[in-house]
């Protein structure tokens, strides 16, 4: 492919966890300012994703966020939610790009042609620029909800159904972030419709 065809990296972050938005990234790198360090951001530590968003916001040609709330994901299923904050992302850019790379198996509708690489985060700069940025807007989301809901412990596993997350949930029931249409959260919902009952 020519140098001059504009390549949308695209990447989301947050299928698996219980609570919160899922946040989708779209960025068009520029060949004349390469980023070096661009990874998965899953294997980068959170001070180095915060210098790479940095450098990715001021470098690349064009990036844009895309987001599903948790009353669609809920409303939508979490993998259409996905497709959907993956679409917006790439609608949102300021420039139209001749070509959407996507990480994964799974293309969201969009009106440019659409690649989906498996590990396409590990292997293509630009997904992995998206990672990054969408790691990096979703963490810092999670910790603001920490603030508002302290006693599920957003902040140290942002939303991911660990013990300790699992634990809260059980002891004080889902609050308005968590996802209804996971079982988890269904679980602990009925659990307190039942105590309530009782």
């Amino acid at each position: 492919m020519p140098d001059t065809l504009l390549i949308a990296g695209v990447d989301e972050v947050g299928r698996g966890p219980l609570a919160g938005p899922v946040i989708a990234a779209a960025v068009i790198l520029n060949p004349a300012r390469p980023i070096a360090g661009l990874a998965d951001s899953k294997k980068l530590s959170p001070p180095r994703r915060e210098r790479l968003t940095l450098d990715i916001r001021a470098n690349a040609l064009a990036w844009a966020l895309g987001r599903a709330e948790v009353a669609e994901i809920d409303r939508l299923n979490i993998f259409q939610a996905s497709l959907l904050a993956m679409r917006r992302a790439v609608e949102a850019l300021p420039m139209t790009p001749d070509r959407v790379l996507v990480d994964g198996k799974h293309c969201p509708p969009l009106a440019c042609p659409c690649t989906a690489i498996v590990k396409g985060d590990a292997t293509v700069p630009a997904i992995s620029a998206a990672s990054i940025l969408a790691k990096v807007t979703r963490d810092a989301e999670l910790r603001e909800l920490h603030d508002r809901y302290p006693r599920y412990d957003f902040a140290r596993h942002k939303g991911y159904p660990t013990a300790v997350h699992r634990e809260a949930l059980r002891r004080f029931g889902p609050c308005p972030e968590h996802r209804r249409s996971f079982a988890p959260v269904a679980a602990a919902l009925q659990a307190a419709i039942v105590e309530e009952q009782a």
